[in-house]
């Protein structure tokens, strides 16, 4: 059996209708696609996915509607919400493709905690961008209702909130996913990058950040010695010079070119850069391939390998 995981980009979930029966509808589209990997017969699927729309519409309902006596929640508490939530409708989703392809299918969501180092130099510089955008008037007074809260301008398009991003360190799940996933269980986990938490001894308390999906993707891909990581996105093949005449489309590369490719700045900080930074931790540190490709192109690379492949060196 081949271990693969999963890593859904935001284009899976994310609708201009933010209702929960649009959301259902775009992950019936994206489980009919998953369905390609359990039909295979010989694959043990991992999926995560990212939540970021899902927590910043939760925030906005949470703080619209906040009392001294039903407070809002902390951002840890929203993404485990989201975690659910989303895990919900893609089991669901799954169960119906599924039974569609007369496929036998065990699935579950497990919440998932990745641990962060409380030192992590992301706490310093929030950097990810959360929840709406906001006009230099609205700042002034998100700014009086929140002291906590850092907001910055975001490439010209407005004001938004940011938090820290801290890098994933470990996975507090790894075994019982692990065990899972050996009893035949395709299993949701991770979702959202994970709740983030960190350990002081014994005790384990959530941190008001988010970790990019990606990367927390890559280290459960690591740490359940996953034999593919495949991350998923709206585009085919990552390419150099993105949408200039002389574009080009990358399929199989090694991972010391990728890295020349990182230095060049040839992929944008908030869509390529990340994913592809994640495939070369993971092919760095397994020994493994790890594929960015899009949804809609699952069945070519399952039949025939297409996509961008990053290998070892």
């Amino acid at each position: 059996m081949k271990r693969i995981i999963v890593a859904l980009g935001g284009n899976a979930i994310l609708t201009d209708d933010p209702s929960a029966q649009a959301q259902q509808a775009a992950l019936m589209k994206t489980a009919d696609y998953l369905t390609e990997f359990i039909a295979k017969g010989d694959i043990q699927l991992i999926i995560t996915h990212g939540n970021g729309p899902q927590v910043g519409n939760l925030l906005l309902q949470e703080l619209a509607g906040s009392t001294k006596s039903n407070p809002a929640m902390p951002l840890d508490t929203v993404g485990a919400m989201t975690q659910g939530e989303i895990g919900l409708w893609l089991a669901n989703a799954l169960n119906i493709c599924a039974k569609r392809r007369q496929l036998s299918l065990n699935v579950a969501t497990m919440l998932t905690r990745i641990v962060v180092d409380e030192h992590d130099n992301a706490f310093a510089h929030p950097s990810k961008p959360i929840g709406p955008f906001y006009n230099e008037e609205e700042v002034a007074e998100i700014e009086k209702e929140h002291s906590d809260w850092q907001i910055v301008e975001d490439a010209g398009r407005g004001f938004r909130r940011v938090v820290p991003s801290p890098k994933p360190i470990s996975v507090m799940e790894a075994q019982a996913i692990n065990t899972l996933v050996d009893n035949d269980v395709t299993l949701i986990a991770g979702g959202g990058g994970g709740v983030p938490v960190v350990k002081a001894g014994a005790e384990v308390h959530g941190v008001e950040a988010v970790i990019d999906k990606d990367f927390s993707a890559a280290k459960l891909a690591e740490l359940v010695d996953a034999d593919e990581l495949i991350i998923l996105t709206a585009v085919k093949y990552v390419t150099l010079n993105y949408q200039q005449p002389n574009q080009k489309d990358l399929h199989e590369v090694r991972v010391s070119q990728m890295k020349e490719y990182l230095a060049d700045n040839q992929f944008a900080s908030g869509s390529m850069k990340p994913k592809v930074e994640a495939a070369i931790s993971y092919a760095e540190s397994t020994g493994h391939k790890a594929i960015i490709t899009s949804l809609d192109n699952v069945s070519s690379y399952l039949k025939d390998g297409d996509g961008t492949v990053i290998v070892p060196d």
